[in-house]
């Protein structure tokens, strides 16, 4: 699918040099790149958004926790990620 792009002469010039240092074969690749680590980042906003009002929900329904248990479940989840 063709698309067409104006960059800002700032963002153009940027992309040349990416391709001109040879990280990227064309400016298309550039764009494409910048493209996917912008879905990351709009992936982890939507989860971390998803996260907070699920927060938000617990905290509604069985109110507060105090910093001591909100830390130890921290950790208990920390050491399960590491094993």
């Amino acid at each position: 699918m063709a698309t067409n792009v104006h960059l800002t002469p700032e963002l153009e010039s940027f992309a040349r040099a990416c391709v001109e240092g040879g990280e990227y074969n064309n400016v298309s690749e550039v764009v494409r790149s910048a493209l996917r680590l912008l879905k990351v980042q709009e992936d982890r906003k939507r989860a971390f958004d998803a996260m907070l009002s699920e927060t938000v929900r617990e905290t509604d329904e069985s109110g507060a926790r105090s910093a001591d248990d909100v830390l130890e479940r921290l950790d208990s989840i920390i050491e399960t990620a590491e094993r």
